[in-house]
């Protein structure tokens, strides 16, 4: 298995329930619901991506990717090291022996991933976070978090003709997650759609409001 990795770097974690904790970052190239090219984004079945996964540096093994990741850690005392490794889509290229690798060097595993792909056996913490127009496989994990508010039709652009109405988070609640968390979509609309989230929130409080911390912080 070669890896391909857009980057890795340390910071804390800005969104959901581990917002604050410190960790390393391992961003894989690649995704399925869209190319991550700019051309490409109209007729993408996930069009709201703000996140660079294109290019990036070959891992020939499990046990170099690792070392990398081990080298970014910078914390000190004696709590866990915590490593999200998120995408792109990760579920393409994580795999076992990865994993293992990662627990050898001491490390707690996050996945942040679209849920569309089944995640491998051994990850400590799964976060899905479903987009519009697809078929969620990975319905059980830590922390089910989603973009909100999105349109989409199953298979096509988000926007296209004949869109399917708002994507509702009840049709989320029967799967087997502790947290449930609505995220602002980013962009032009961002402080509309902070206020249909908070306002969400208030009136179903199964779910709770995760802001992108990291970017309020001027971090990564």
């Amino acid at each position: 298995m070669t890896y391909t990795v857009k980057e890795i770097f340390y910071t804390l974690q800005g969104e959901g329930a581990n917002t604050g904790r410190p960790a390393v970052f391992l961003r894989f190239a690649g995704c399925n619901l869209w190319t991550g090219r700019e051309e490409d984004r109209s007729t993408a079945i996930c069009q709201f991506c703000d996140t660079d996964f294109l290019g990036g540096t070959k891992f020939a093994t499990a046990e170099r990717l690792a070392e990398e990741v081990a080298g970014q850690w910078f914390g000190n005392g004696t709590s866990k090291r915590f490593v999200v490794i998120t995408g792109g889509e990760p579920l393409l290229q994580l795999d076992r022996p990865l994993i293992d690798n990662l627990h050898a060097l001491g490390f707690e595993i996050a996945i942040e991933t679209n849920g569309t792909i089944d995640a491998p056996e051994g990850l400590d913490w799964i976060c899905v976070s479903p987009k519009a127009g697809t078929v969620i496989r990975q319905r059980s994990g830590n922390e089910l978090k989603l973009v909100y508010p999105q349109v989409g039709q199953m298979g096509t652009a988000v926007g296209a003709q004949h869109a399917a109405p708002l994507l509702d988070p009840a049709s989320f609640e029967q799967l087997e997650f502790r947290w449930f968390f609505v995220q602002p979509m980013d962009g032009p609309d961002v402080e509309r759609n902070t206020d249909l989230a908070a306002r969400y929130c208030l009136e179903n409080p199964k779910w709770r409001l995760s802001l992108q911390t990291h970017k309020l912080l001027g971090i990564r």
